[in-house]
């Protein structure tokens, strides 16, 4: 499927003519034709344009990405050359900017990819950048090289938090801060307060998340992981229920606000709206605001399906389905509330402490309100056999 025949899908998916994404995306609609029609060539803005107009996640990013590839073999960009280069200590500007590309595509399968066999490659990287370390280098190469391996280090920990690997998880985030540090990389450290935020959450450890939380928006300036730390601290203070959340809320949309939009949304180290409207889903359900949760639960839904039913974010996609079932069982429904918590636990790529977390809240939830039902049963064995 060439990238112009995505670009038609996508924007048939949302009802969109040509003219319509013409004035969303400000390009012409001949333009737009020609390139839906395979007669030019799109550019990185026109991409990045109708990606973000289209609700995409990366997916037209990913698309074009994929086709130019296909066209250019002659490119350096194969997994085997670069490694040759690397361990041949070519370290030139080129070299570089194609590892930093490969750190962010696979940042950005994240959300899809088989949890061991994207932990696997990411140490794999570590492994390569970890060698070159050690051998004499540029100064600026030698940076670049601490933050791709910061970021691989973020990627690894995460999927291994993912795993249940806590110990593996906790010493890869360990390395992963210390290497933001070293390359003097404010996002890459936050990141790494980020992550003991999220451990603490999924634990149940609020007030250790809160602090960590607190620890790396003093690190991470104005940046992405900023955001995120904001909304970790949001979600540990709900479970605590503490007033003023609605102000936390705000402050993390508004700087959110001030950040570009980012070229790769599927990236997992990147916060754009989509994302910042799940975390406020999991605040609003925990202080009881059903019709908010409910509201950012279905936008999540819609945005993050492709036009042929794929989901673009299992992850957050099963975060909705169990939210909506807690309101669903709020409101009386029991079977229906049952139904999408199961749903919200079946197979796929996902987080399956933080996944574990939600539902185990929902159980809670459910055997309260309805102790002696056999639908509560059969949802808390779901939930034992995760």
């Amino acid at each position: 499927m060439t990238f112009g025949d995505r670009l038609r899908e996508f924007r048939e998916h949302h009802g969109w003519s040509l003219g319509d994404l013409s004035m969303a995306t400000h390009f012409s609609r001949g333009h737009l034709s020609n390139v839906e029609n395979d007669r030019k060539a799109p550019t990185d803005a026109l991409i990045s344009a109708c990606d973000r107009a289209l609700r995409a996640k990366g997916e037209l990013i990913a698309a074009a990405r994929n086709a130019a590839l296909l066209k250019l073999d002659e490119v350096p960009w194969q997994t085997a050359e670069l490694v040759q280069r690397m361990q041949a200590s070519d370290t030139t500007p080129h070299t570089l900017e194609i590892l930093r590309s490969t750190v962010e595509d696979l940042c950005c399968q994240y959300s899809r990819r088989d949890a061991l066999e994207l932990r696997e490659e990411a140490h794999a990287w570590l492994d390569h950048v970890g060698g070159l370390l050690m051998r004499p280098v540029g100064l600026k190469a030698h940076q670049e090289l601490l933050v791709a391996g910061g970021w691989l280090a973020l990627l690894a920990g995460c999927v291994e938090y993912d795993l249940g690997l806590r110990a593996a998880a906790e010493s890869t985030r360990t390395a992963a801060l210390q290497l933001g540090l070293e390359a003097g990389h404010p996002e890459i450290a936050g990141w790494g307060h980020e992550m003991t935020a999220w451990f603490a959450l999924t634990q149940g450890r609020f007030r250790r998340a809160i602090a960590a939380a607190q620890q790396g928006q003093a690190v991470a300036k104005t940046s992405s992981v900023h955001v995120q730390l904001i909304a970790q601290e949001a979600k540990a203070r709900a479970r605590l229920r503490e007033a003023g959340l609605q102000g936390l809320l705000e402050s993390g949309r508004e700087m959110l606000d001030q950040l570009p939009h980012p070229d790769r949304p599927d990236n997992h180290f990147k916060v754009d709206p989509a994302k910042w409207d799940c975390y406020s889903m999991d605040v609003h359900r925990i202080a009881g605001d059903d019709e908010m949760a409910r509201q950012h639960a279905e936008t999540v839904i819609r945005d993050n399906l492709a036009p042929d039913g794929t989901e673009l974010s299992p992850m957050r996609v099963s975060e909705c389905r169990i939210t909506l079932g807690f309101i669903a069982g709020r409101q009386g429904d029991l079977e229906q509330a049952v139904d999408l918590g199961l749903n919200g636990l079946k197979d796929g790529r996902q987080s399956r402490l933080h996944l574990l977390m939600i539902a185990g809240e929902l159980d809670q939830e459910l055997r309260s309100r309805y102790p002696s039902e056999s639908l509560v049963h059969h949802f808390e064995d779901a939930l034992k056999a995760v």
